[in-house]
């Protein structure tokens, strides 16, 4: 495995040292059989106001019933937070990102970063000092290990990816869950409207695509924009009905015509850079332009952080408002 995918794990002493202190501290307890002591008053105080969640993996995890300082391991967690009113202390890069994804850009200003995709930064998640972690879709044991040691920790992803099943579980973590439930509905009602508004072209074929320098490649089943798409009933051309771990491997110029549909969108991670600067020559070409759907001018092009990433709450809602003013004129 290239050293540019291993996680961020690598300690200083003192944060080795204070994650070291926290093991030995949980894991040995007190020693003192008198509980008549303030501190033990205190702990028992301190306790009643934990509650306990199951996460996405389905192990228990004891968390403060309204903790004030999260950190976010991934773009849905930081997604969910937000969307819930309560801003992390910490937040690791989105992919094609220096911070957060450019859609959550002003809402997170001011956010630490304290890892990447590739993983956290131990060292800066001990300096955010969380009540608790949101570990997204991590299953590296080691890591977890070193993060449960520094506050809770839920993994709020499971294998399916969903958005919503991850915004009320962060709702239970966050003590938030009525709101989480009022969220889900208002999204529901906005999907609806939609729908209604769209008429005879919520039946239409819709391609979503990603560009980056190794090429083109759409998004599949089994990923956030997929499950969008599916609660407006769209379908969608050739591989991207396909199960998938996310997107397609990238497709060549000639092989083009597989992005096509009734309607596209396509974009780049990133607004700016290379990605961004290619995707401006790829328009120019002609197998681009023999798209039916360039041909028609149904072509939007897209934030890729919010429909081609991980996704969340709000990419889901801002998704909708894409699509009504591509579709809905």
């Amino acid at each position: 495995m290239s050293s540019n995918h291993l996680p961020r794990t690598r300690l200083t002493a003192v944060a080795a040292l204070a994650i070291a202190s926290a093991l030995t501290l949980s894991a040995c307890g007190s020693d003192s059989s008198d509980d008549s002591g303030s501190g033990s008053g205190e702990k028992a105080k301190n306790a009643a106001k934990d509650v306990t969640v199951t996460d996405a993996t389905g192990a228990e995890v004891k968390v403060p019933a309204n903790p004030e300082k999260v950190v976010a391991l991934s773009e849905m967690d930081l997604d969910s937070s937000l969307a819930l009113d309560v801003k992390p202390v910490g937040l690791s890069a989105g992919r094609g990102q220096k911070g957060a994804p450019e859609y959550l850009a002003d809402p997170a200003k001011g956010i630490p970063v304290v890892g990447a995709v590739t993983g956290p930064d131990i060292e800066k998640v001990l300096q955010a000092k969380p009540d608790v972690i949101l570990a997204g879709q991590l299953a590296d044991q080691q890591v977890l290990k070193q993060l449960k040691a520094i506050a809770p920790t839920v993994v709020t992803i499971d294998k399916t990816k969903d958005w919503k099943k991850s915004l009320e579980l962060t709702g239970k973590v966050l003590g938030k869950s009525n709101e989480a439930t009022a969220f889900l509905k208002d999204y529901d009602t906005k999907a609806a409207a939609l729908k209604k508004k769209l008429g005879d072209k919520a039946g239409s074929s819709v391609s979503v695509a990603r560009y980056s320098a190794k090429g083109t490649a759409v998004m599949q089943q089994g990923v956030f924009i997929s499950d969008v798409l599916k609660d407006l009933d769209f379908k969608r051309p050739g591989i991207q009905n396909d199960k998938g771990q996310g997107h397609s491997t990238p497709l060549s110029d000639e092989d083009l015509k597989q992005i096509d549909a009734d309607w596209l969108f396509i974009g780049t991670l990133a607004a700016k850079g290379p990605d961004a600067d290619l995707f401006k020559e790829l328009k120019g070409k002609a197998a681009y332009k023999e798209l039916d759907a360039v041909k028609k001018g149904h072509v939007t092009e897209i934030d890729g952080s919010k429909w081609t990433s991980l996704g969340g709450a709000q990419a889901a809602v801002s998704v909708l408002g894409d699509i009504e003013k591509a579709m809905a004129k």
